[in-house]
């Protein structure tokens, strides 16, 4: 738990207002205080084609005030804009490795926390809404179709679900919370199991909390974020559906996220790590595969 923890605790803060600031670094033991220009950066994902040059850019997005997650291995002086993952508050360091994945299998289903797998290999789980993608995400990650039960109906994941990747790391499926049609008596065991799986598995690298970004901020995802904040489970927000437009009286995703953003900030002292994704359009893929890369290999350290 304590190795986990350190990986989280090392954050860049950088206001909105001011051209030039100060930030404070937190390390267990330690804070220091060091001085960069403001980043200012549009909250949406952007790829280079060769047409791209040609075309004039669009006028920017909402801009967010960035609390960039940093990575052990990186100084605080050595920052810049172009070490953030495009699309996230994600600084890549020097534990980032070969992210590709050569091979999944699916393992067990367990109905238990001390059911799961005890060969002590790193995993993340994935978590979310039980209409928010999880299941599509994970197939897109691992550019496998139907890997994780894909379905029209909300909540079809009932079990922890392990999945091997290269037969070194776990992808963890963890059953959806809110509108899953299951018997009260069941939601609860689901809910029960799942905080059990969290508070007492020390293979868990960090939790892929999932955010539905065509949507406002919902009430059950902020209160899954703050519960795993408390008990000191380490998050990375993985929004989803970052390509839908803007719906009829609704607001564009990149504004959903910076709403959720300005809710998180003020429960969360250290701001976590946080990613745009769209299953359809593979948004993100690689980066959150990058970012996971770099959790992984200082945890193995």
């Amino acid at each position: 738990m304590t190795l986990r923890t350190q990986f989280f605790t090392l954050t860049l803060q950088i206001p909105f207002h001011s051209s030039s600031s100060s930030f404070s670094v937190t390390i267990p033991g330690k804070t220091s205080t060091h001085s960069l220009l403001s980043l200012w950066r549009p909250l949406s994902y952007s790829t280079t084609s060769s047409s791209a040059a040609a075309i004039p850019p669009s006028p920017p997005p909402a801009l967010l005030r960035m609390v960039l997650f940093v990575p052990p291995g990186v100084e605080p002086h050595e920052v810049n804009e172009s070490m953030v993952l495009p699309g996230s508050n994600i600084i890549i360091g020097p534990y980032a490795g070969d992210a590709r994945i050569k091979g999944v299998e699916f393992v067990k289903s367990s109905g238990r926390a001390k059911d799961c797998p005890k060969d002590d290999r790193p995993e993340f789980a994935i978590l979310g809404r039980s209409n928010v993608g999880k299941s599509s995400l994970i197939n897109a990650l691992v550019h496998k179709k139907e890997i994780a039960l894909t379905s029209k109906k909300p909540g079809k994941t009932q079990l922890i679900n392990h999945f091997l990747v290269n037969k070194s790391w776990y992808l963890v499926d963890l059953p959806g919370y809110g509108f899953a049609k299951a018997p009260e008596a069941a939601k609860m065991d689901w809910c029960s199991f799942t905080k059990e799986y969290f508070l007492n598995r020390d293979t868990l690298v960090a939790v892929l909390l999932l955010i539905d970004a065509s949507v406002p901020p919902q009430k059950i995802d902020l209160d899954c974020a703050n519960w795993l904040g408390r008990n000191n489970i380490p998050i990375t927000f993985v929004f989803t559906k970052c390509d839908k437009m803007k719906v009829a009286k609704g607001k564009r995703p990149d504004e959903n996220i910076r709403d959720f953003q300005e809710i998180i900030r003020q429960n969360y002292k250290i701001h976590p790590p946080w990613i745009m994704t769209s299953s359809v359009s593979g948004m993100g893929r690689d980066e959150l595969l990058l970012h996971m890369s770099q959790l992984r290999n200082y945890w193995d350290q």
